[in-house]
């Protein structure tokens, strides 16, 4: 009865046919959508959804665990021993959405008041490669297909790219990178500032924010691969 009130109060419905309304009333919840963003690469436990949810309350994140849980867009299952821990993932339809961040995403960057110097989380950097990889850019550069690794404290990626597109996954560890053609490690926040800002790897190896084993040559054509959209006329 609890998580009814919480999801279903007609005040917080928009009570319009729209298909986006109806999205609105889904996911329009301060926090919905950047959870649904931080379960974009499978499951994940509550403590880790808080830590990369930089100013989300316990009591709100559960809110909004349960409420996108009744809306059928979030599922809670219970990991085999040895881990036996609770975690949150995205439905089948749930994933679905995935498009939604992309375009939305690059809409968004075009604002004028859009500060990528802010915090941002593992997830939202692999989501952002994905989104702002320019595929005519790869394309010119000549390169062959391309593995990349992405070492963010405990959390690890890679990314391939071939056929000008880019996909990415989480892997276990760095174990699961051996093979890769480079591997970045750092902060996420590091990844954007080389690709977007176009700092030299030199300076920020230098500085200990960003560091790369493997093809250098290859780590300096990916910095050309990515490239933020125009800012948007006022």
């Amino acid at each position: 009865m609890k998580l009814q009130k919480i999801t279903n109060r007609s005040g917080k419905r928009y009570h319009d046919a729209c298909g986006a309304a109806h999205g609105l009333d889904l996911v329009g919840e301060r926090w919905a959508l950047l959870v649904m963003r931080e379960l974009m690469f499978g499951p994940r436990r509550f403590g880790d959804l808080k830590a990369d949810l930089c100013g989300v309350s316990a009591n709100v994140l559960t809110q909004r665990l349960e409420g996108l849980e009744a809306a059928g867009i979030v599922r809670r299952r219970k990991l085999p021993p040895p881990a036996s821990v609770q975690v949150y993932e995205l439905t089948d339809w749930g994933y679905e959405a995935q498009p939604v961040f992309e375009v939305l995403g690059r809409w968004a960057a075009r604002s004028p008041q859009h500060d990528p110097a802010l915090p941002i989380s593992a997830i939202s950097v692999m989501m952002s490669l994905r989104t702002m990889f320019d595929a005519d850019a790869w394309t010119a550069s000549g390169a062959p297909e391309t593995t990349v690794g992405f070492v963010f404290g405990e959390q690890t990626f890679r990314a391939r790219i071939a056929d000008g597109e880019l996909t990415s996954t989480r892997v276990a560890d760095a174990a699961a990178l051996s093979d890769c053609d480079l591997v970045f490690t750092g902060a996420p926040v590091a990844v954007p500032q080389f690709v977007y800002g176009k700092r030299p790897l030199a300076d920020m190896e230098a500085e200990g924010s960003l560091m790369v084993t493997g093809d250098r040559a290859a780590a300096g054509m990916f910095q050309t691969w990515f490239g933020l959209p125009e800012k948007a006329a006022t």
